[in-house]
Order: C-alpha cells, then structure tokens, then sequence
C-alpha cells in the first residue's frame, strides 16, 4: 500500500495550507490585471465606480481563476500523479472527494457573486464558468488539444476579463476597438498557455493530452508560441500608430522588443528556460497590455 493512499485514508478533512495551494493564488494575477486593464479602456473613472472594480477583480482572480484550478486539479489528479504527486489531491492533503466540493462550491459562489456585476458582468461569469469546466472536464475536456485548450485559456485569462472590466463599468457594450485589442491580447495568450504545458510534457504524453510541447515536441512549441505571442502585438502596434496614439505605439513596440531578446534565451533551452521566460517576457507581454489600455482610455470617444 502506498504512502499517498494511507494518507487518504487516515485524513477526512483537507489541511486548510492545502486548499490555498489547489486554488493557487499565483494564477489569479493575469485575469486580474486584464480585469483592469477593461476597467482602465473603457474611459470611466473608477472613483465613480469602486465597488465594481473591487468586486470585479475579486472575482475575476481568487474566485473564478481559483474555481478553475480547483476544476482542474481535481479532473487532472491522475496526471498530477505522474507530474507532480505533491499536489494536495494526489498527495492526499486534500483527500476523497474533496477537491470536487470545492471545486463545485466555488462555482456557486462565482455565479452568485457575478450576479452583483449586471447582466455583462453575469454573463460574462457564466461563460467562464462554462469554459473551465469544458477546459478540465470529461467528456469535452479541451485541453486534450493543443490547439483549443491553450485557446480557451488565453481567451478566459486575458479576452474574457478585459470585455468584462470594460462592459461592467461601462454598463454596455465596450467599444469595437476595446474589443479588438482585448481579442488580440487574448490571442496572443494562447502561446503563454502553450509555455505552461511544457512542465506537464510527461504526463502529458502518457495520458493521452495532445499539448503541442507533446505534438510538436518542445523546441518546434516553443518556436510556435513566440510567433503567437508577437504577431497579435504588431497588430495592436499597426493600430495605436492608426488611431492616433503614436507614443503608446512606441512604448509597446519596445516591450516587443524585449520579448523578442527574451525568446532567443527561451529558444536555447525551451524546456528548461519556459519558467524563467513566464517572469521575464510575459511580464513585457501584461506591460503592453495596460498601455495600450490607457491608450484605449484617451481615444474613447475620438475612434
């Protein structure tokens, strides 16, 4: 009998250090920060407005992202096994059916919370729901394709939140500009997604999940999502410079830069170099996004 199963038996409840680590806080950053960046689009000053922006990103972070690791760790545990068996499911910190409790409680708890937001904001809310229980879940479980699977997530992650800060405070639609530049963001994310698969490339691979680091192998993946990542960006670029805002252009034209140097250290050693790129050519990435939100915040009205 193995460790990890006598732990599952002697423990009924989840440690409470256990649950923090399932929803995993240092994923709640990039929904909250593209929250922001749709709050800072849409023009409206957050003065007028604190409890949505507070609430938004609330949501947008420890408890839609939260239920969504949660969803996933739980539909992942026998391939948590294989790549990381310290996980709080597989190691049994969290035992029995606790991780889909949770999983399930955070999903009410979204809906309800999403209903404070408007009909954008619960619409919105509803459809992330969706989108991580058809990301995780048997028998749609996207992200058995290397193609959807990191779409999804790039479009929850970065599309999905933008649409949302910028329909909530503007109590409508955003703006098609608003919306084409959140879309190509989100686009780009998917090769950030594609980056993260490289850590899970074994179990990956024995349990059937056509990442592209297990299609294409890592150094061919890797050269994909740098194209995926910079090609949205010079679009954003050819736009700002086309609506106006020149200076905006230019700043994000320099952020691109620095991703492109950063992707040749990446490309030396894909595998191994994916978790430092995450602190070094994402956080360029996420820059670029805010400006050209606040360049979005100058022209609303003028486009």
């Amino acid at each position: 009998m193995s460790v990890t199963h006598d732990i599952q038996i002697g423990r009924r409840y989840p440690q409470p250090l256990a649950v923090l680590t399932l929803i995993k806080p240092i994923t709640w950053f990039p929904p909250i920060w593209a929250y922001l960046c749709g709050a800072v689009s849409s023009g409206v000053p957050f003065t007028s407005a604190p409890v949505q922006v507070a609430l938004g990103m609330l949501l947008a972070g420890p408890i839609v992202c939260g239920m969504s690791q949660a969803a996933n760790d739980w539909c992942d545990r026998h391939v948590d096994a294989i790549n990381e068996p310290d996980r709080p499911i597989p190691s049994g910190r969290i035992p029995g059916r606790w991780g889909l409790w949770i999983a399930l409680a955070m999903t009410a708890l979204s809906l309800w919370v999403g209903s404070f937001l408007g009909l954008w904001g619960f619409g919105a809310t509803v459809f992330g729901v969706l989108a991580a229980w058809a990301y995780s879940a048997e028998p749609v479980r996207m992200k058995r394709s290397g193609i959807w699977g990191p779409g999804l997530v790039g479009l929850c992650y970065e599309g999905l939140p933008w649409f949302t800060g910028a329909a909530v405070l503007s109590a409508g639609a955003p703006s098609l500009a608003i919306v084409l530049i959140a879309g190509l963001y989100a686009f780009g994310a998917h090769g950030i997604m594609t980056l993260n698969d490289f850590k899970a490339l074994e179990g990956d691979r024995q349990t059937g999940v056509n990442s592209l680091p297990v299609t294409l192998g890592p150094e061919r993946a890797a050269r994909v999502a740098c194209w995926v990542m910079v090609l949205p960006q010079l679009v954003v670029i050819a736009l700002l410079v086309l609506w106006g805002a020149p200076m905006f252009a230019l700043a994000v034209t320099a952020l691109v830069c620095g991703q492109v140097w950063a992707m040749r250290v990446l490309l030396s050693d894909p595998k191994a170099r994916a978790p430092w790129y995450n602190g070094t050519g994402v956080l360029m990435y996420v820059s670029g996004m805010m400006i050209a939100a606040f360049a979005l915040r100058l022209m609303e009205g003028a486009i």
